[in-house]
Parts: C-alpha cells; structure tokens; sequence
C-alpha cells in the first residue's frame, strides 16, 4: 500500500449529505452554454437530440464516478491533474495540467461569444463584428480589474451573479411545456452514431464541471455513500433539466429552433411574450457573465503556477504589491481568451475545449485504475467505485467513442499544444532543477 502525504481533514466538519453535495453539483454544471446549445444540437440531430443528451450523461457519469475514487486516494492540490501526476509522474501530470488549462481557456472563450450575441440580441446596435470584439474587451477589462483588485471582490462577484441563474430557466421548460406543439416534437429519421457523436462532443460541454464539486470531500459526511448518491442524483437532475429546456425550445420553435442564436429567448418570447425573451436573456447574460468571472478568477493562476515552476517566464508568476493577486497572469490570460473569441465562432471553440477535457478524462480514469491497482492511500479508507474493474474501462471506451468524430484539423491543434508542452518540458528540466521547491 502507497501513502500520499497530505493535511489532515480532521478538523473539518462532515455535514455535506447526499442532497447538498447533489446540489453543489448541479449549481456548478448549469451554466451559460445552455442558452445556446439546444440550437446547436437540433441542427444536428432534429427530433432525435434527446440522444446526444443521454450519451453525454453515460460519459460524465462514468468519468465522474473515477473522480470520486481518485480524489479519495490523492488529497493533493491541482484536482486531477494531482490525480494523473501521483499515478503516472511528473511529465504526465505536466502535459494533464496544459490540457485543464488549454480547455478552460478555449471554454472561456466559447462562452465569452455567447455573452456577445446574448448583448447584441438585447441591443441591436452591438451585433456588428467590431461591436461584439467590443463588448467582450468591455467584459474581460472590468473583469480582469476585479479579480486584480482581490480574489474575495472576485468571488463576491461570482456568489451574486450565480444566484439568479436558474430561475429563467425553469420558466421556460414551464411555459414552454404549455405552449409547446406535440407535432414539433417527432423524430423523423433516425441519425447515424457518428452524428450523434460528434454533436455530444459539443454538446458535452453542458457538462463539464461536475468534478469540481467533488473538491471538498473532506466535509461529506460517509464518503462512500453520499458520493455515489450524490452523483446519481445530480446527474439525473442535469440530464432532465437539460432534456425539459430542449423539449420546450423545440415544442414551442420547431424548425426555427435550429437557426436561433438566443435558442430559449426566443422560446420565452414565444410562449409568455416579449418581457419572457428579455428576461431569459437578462438571465442568460448573468449566467454567462458569472461564467466568464469565474474562469477569470481561476484559470491564470495555471499561468501563474506555469511561471512560479518554471515552465513560462517568471514574469508570470509576478504578484500585486498592493492587491496581492497574479496581476500579469490575469492579463496575459484574458488577451488569450479576447483574441480567441473574437477570431472564433461558439461551435468551434466548444470543440477543441471538449476534445482537451476528454483527453484529460481519459487520462484521469486511467489514473483511478492505477491508484487503485497499487492501493495509493491519502489517510483512511479510500471510495471504492461500484463495479471497480469495470467502470474506468467503460469511461475510457465510451470517451474514445466520442472522440471517432473529431476532425483532423482539430486533432492538429491539440498536437501542436502537446508538442509545444512537451518541449517546454524538456527545455526547462535544469531550470526546474535549480530552483526552490514552491511554498
């Protein structure tokens, strides 16, 4: 048996059950990019969409049930990368963290155009190109300045922005349940496995997120039961709260549903009238907006940890005299993530996000296989998953699966990012070498 060395989870109290720690779940995974992609699936797939959501469920499902198993054996900071790294070393671990941030950039991204066309249907005049890249520098500037100023101004910001999320959506999936035309709602043929792969690689970005939720096992009360429960629950709460909004958009849309950019607006502004589209694109720029400062908030300091090791110019791990925060990593990361969005469309930066998470999934499941096959312990006894000697190779075969549709072009990004990642590593080996190991 291998110990992993980490701070006691003694003094913390175990009150999370299985209902609040489902909850958390659901809380982390709804977010902004449902506003757009019932659009983006009907186009796809017609009637047959429900499809596409249930294979999504399948997939998550299965790699968050390895989450919950190697977070239980690695009680080490940097989430599943810490996973991979303790399992399969340094290099490895180094290429897994490039990946988190490569898809959180690309999602931040992709959720940023969102917020653009949701302004932009709220005010005519800011849908031209020039006023969309606007509006996002607009975003990303007084965002970035809030999480300079201080991480706890930041995360206040997310608290507030996050409480009215839900509510636009449960008023659609119930008035569009009233309003909706049983004839909208057929079929029609039934499309190829590849069709339905390849739109739950984009589709499946309604669901990540759902291990971040995990985080605090350390205050879940009987772990190996309240997860297990607590997954079950939240994922059937995701998959019907997904599959209402989308049955709703296409009942009350039919074939407009695919050509909307503002999918649920437009099915609010149907089924209750004017005041529903611009209440649920109130909600959907909060929601998005929420996203965005939430990414803003976490994803430079990978930028920032890059710089602090080693990896990147040490001028990136540079810290506020006065706020204390990463103020250059801040920087850096929303020029990446405005230029990205302005040069990109949703669709085909939602892709390369996924494609960079599944590989991560891949390597995270492989991770929990290995962390239980050498029995690594982080203090206590560890969660078991259900059907153990099964459940990772599933995880893996059915990510695998999605994975047949993506296109060569977008595998060559994801080449040329691990190939660039993987020299970096080599290149700065004696740098690392000679350096104090970070407090």
């Amino acid at each position: 048996m291998a110990q992993v060395s980490a701070s006691s989870d003694r003094s913390l109290v175990r009150a999370l059950g299985p209902w609040t720690l489902a909850a958390a779940i659901v809380n982390v995974t709804i977010g902004g990019s449902i506003f757009r992609l019932p659009a983006t699936v009907a186009g796809a797939l017609g009637g047959a969409a429900p499809l596409a959501y249930l294979l999504c469920t399948l997939a998550v499902g299965l790699v968050v049930l390895c989450f919950a198993e190697a977070g239980s054996r690695v009680s080490l900071t940097g989430g599943p990368y810490a996973y991979v790294e303790v399992a399969f070393g340094p290099f490895v671990g180094f290429l897994s963290g490039v990946l988190l941030w490569l898809a959180g950039t690309f999602a931040l991204a992709a959720v940023a155009t969102l917020l653009a066309d949701a302004v932009a249907a709220m005010v005519p005049a800011l849908a031209g190109v020039v006023a969309r890249a606007a509006v996002m520098l607009v975003v990303f500037v007084a965002l970035s300045w809030v999480n300079i100023v201080g991480v706890r101004q930041g995360a206040r910001l997310n608290l507030v922005l996050t409480a009215v999320k839900l509510v636009p959506l449960l008023l659609v999936i119930a008035f569009g349940a009233l309003a909706a035309r049983p004839g909208n709602l057929a079929m029609g043929t039934v499309p190829s496995f590849g069709a339905v792969t390849r739109t739950s690689v984009v589709l499946i970005f309604a669901y990540l997120g759902i291990e971040s939720a995990l985080v605090p096992s350390g205050e879940v009360h009987e772990p190996a039961r309240t997860v297990p429960r607590a997954i079950a629950i939240a994922m059937v709460s995701v998959t019907l709260i997904y599959l209402a909004l989308h049955l709703a958009a296409e009942g009350v849309l039919g074939p407009a549903l695919a050509t909307s950019t503002v999918p649920l607006a437009d099915t609010a502004g149907a089924a209750i009238g004017p005041w529903g589209r611009t209440m649920v694109l109130a909600g959907a720029t909060l929601s998005m907006l929420a996203y965005v400062s939430g990414m803003i908030l976490a994803m430079p300091r990978a930028l920032y940890a890059f710089g602090r090791d080693g990896f990147l110019p040490r001028a990136l791990a540079a810290v506020h005299a006065t706020h204390r925060t990463p103020h250059v990593a801040i920087v850096v990361q929303a020029t990446i993530v405005w230029l990205l969005a302005v040069s990109g469309t949703f669709e085909k930066l939602a892709i390369i996000a996924n494609v960079a998470i599944l590989l991560l999934y891949i390597a995270c499941a492989a991770a929990a296989w290995e962390l239980r096959r050498r029995d690594v312990r982080a203090g206590g006894t560890p969660f078991r998953v259900p059907f153990a000697g099964v459940i990772p190779a599933l995880a893996i075969a059915v990510i695998l699966g999605l994975l047949t549709s993506v296109q060569p072009n977008e595998w060559a990004v994801l080449a040329i990012v691990l190939a660039v990642s993987a020299a970096v590593f080599a290149l700065t080996r004696s740098r690392r070498a000679t350096r104090q190991p970070a407090s």
